[in-house]
């Protein structure tokens, strides 16, 4: 499993195969191998978070295909100003804030056509549109990674140490909200100040740059006129779905219920999953009826080619990165496959000797580990695959576990070198205008300033 894991990462980063094709290497070698069997490594390709993404993909299409993305962008650049460096900072912010209360994945679908349409903007000067398309592709998915470590809800590796923590410690205090927040929020705007300072001074050098006058921006926000029946459709049904997602679950402080989620009313709408949210969203962008109204026929955006609902199949079956799919079920089948080969209890004992080092250096250690492992698969199943081993050895050095497990469980959403590392990644990849080499290099710095902002938090 070790050699295979070192084999799949090596294709992924130099792209010696198409990354799709190394995606589904374990559908093929893990049952050659004795890991697991076909039946059982391919259901980690109909993951529900699949089906978040698909449906999620869709709504974000809906939204680019009314034309509504242009809009909020032309506002953010007229809030922001249109120089580069404030681009990226409005940009990452808002993503941010998304991302504490609606799912870091849906966050990154929402803004990615937003910033496409910056970048991609005919009016704006060539080059400076060149060089801002790596730093703000990747400033969505630091936006989101980094928000969602803000809240409970923001990313699942918080939920699954929540849950952790009231399984294996009942008589302890349950970690309500609140308390997340009181550490998450402080964490996560410092590092959002430093993954922006990152990625337009450090590695990337905006300084200077510009997309144009802020009155070209004024004139082309009035020339859109108001916005279109198929607008305000769009966006009611994006902010219905974000409605679901952050009134889902009930928010609890220690035993006081703060809110109660509609999940709770009844058995039945328990059931209801945020992947399904997201696909009843997509399913009515097919069924709703656009406006018969087109634009000019240049605009694929607006055109209706095949029906007249909101969104059409050939609209979206051309657009969907269907690959991004099978490297988010690949991700998760080879985190499974650590688990199931018992890798992972090798690396548990290989860490079990490192609990004599002083609090800040055992906390920078177990942080760069869960974060290294993070980057070949889901940040949900490396959670869930180290926290447990954390704890056993936690009892095993005499210290409070939550002191290692709270910042293990934060590393688990640190990976930013690999597109596999977590879907936000994976989305911003599957634009197919990042080089994996620029990837890594900013998500190299990502995860060493997480790792020390971690210790410092922690570590005192």
């Amino acid at each position: 499993m070790a050699g295979l894991v070192a084999w799949m990462a090596t294709w992924w980063i130099t792209e010696a195969v198409p990354i799709p094709v190394t995606s589904i290497l374990p559908l093929v070698l893990f049952p050659v191998l004795g890991i697991d069997s076909v039946p059982g490594t391919a259901s980690h390709y109909g993951k529900e978070i699949i089906f978040l993404f698909l449906g999620g993909f869709i709504i974000a299409l809906g939204i680019e295909r009314c034309g509504l993305h242009r809009r909020i962008a032309l506002r953010i650049m007229s809030g922001m100003g249109s120089s580069s460096s404030r681009l990226v900072l409005g940009i990452m912010a808002a993503t941010a804030l998304l991302s504490m209360w609606i799912n870091s994945t849906a966050a990154t679908l929402v803004m990615l056509p937003i910033a496409l349409s910056l970048i991609d903007d005919d009016d704006a000067p060539a080059e400076a549109r060149k060089r801002l398309t790596v730093p703000l592709l990747l400033g969505v998915a630091y936006g989101a990674t980094v928000g969602g470590l803000a809240t409970p809800v923001g990313t699942p590796p918080n939920l699954v140490f929540i849950a952790l923590w009231k399984q294996l410690y009942p008589d302890q205090s349950a970690i309500g909200f609140g308390q997340w927040m009181a550490t998450g929020l402080p964490l996560a705007a410092v590092y959002l100040a430093f993954a922006w300072v990152l990625l337009t001074r450090v590695v990337f050098d905006l300084k200077g740059d510009t997309l144009g006058a802020s009155d070209a921006v004024q004139e082309r926000l009035k020339a859109l006129g108001r916005p279109s029946r198929d607008e305000w459709i769009a966006g009611c049904v994006f902010a219905l779905v974000a409605l679901l997602w952050m009134t889902g679950d009930s928010i609890e402080q220690d035993d006081l219920v703060l809110f109660k989620g509609w999940r709770e009313h009844s058995e039945s709408l328990g059931e209801v999953s945020d992947a399904a949210v997201a696909v009843f969203g997509a399913v009515i962008l097919f069924l709703l009826p656009a406006s018969k109204h087109k634009r000019e026929p240049q605009d694929a955006y607006a055109t209706h080619e095949d029906g007249h609902a909101l969104m059409s199949w050939g609209f979206a079956e051309h657009r969907v990165p269907w690959g991004v799919l099978l490297l988010i079920g690949g991700g998760f089948a080879l985190a499974s496959g650590v688990d199931k080969s018992g890798l992972s209890n090798i690396i548990g004992e290989a860490m079990s000797g490192i609990g004599s080092l002083p609090m800040m250096l055992l906390i920078g250690s177990t942080t760069l580990i869960v974060c290294l492992l993070s980057e070949l698969g889901s940040n949900t199943a490396t959670a869930s695959l180290t926290l447990p081993i954390l704890a056993a050895m936690a009892e095993r050095w005499g210290m409070d576990p939550q002191s290692i497990l709270w910042p293990a469980a934060m590393g688990a959403s640190l990976g930013f070198m690999l597109p596999v590392a977590s879907p936000m990644q994976t989305i911003v990849f599957g634009t197919g205008r990042i080089p994996m080499r620029q990837m890594v290099k900013a998500g190299v710095w990502m995860d060493l300033i997480g790792v020390l902002l971690l210790m410092l938090f922690f570590g005192w």
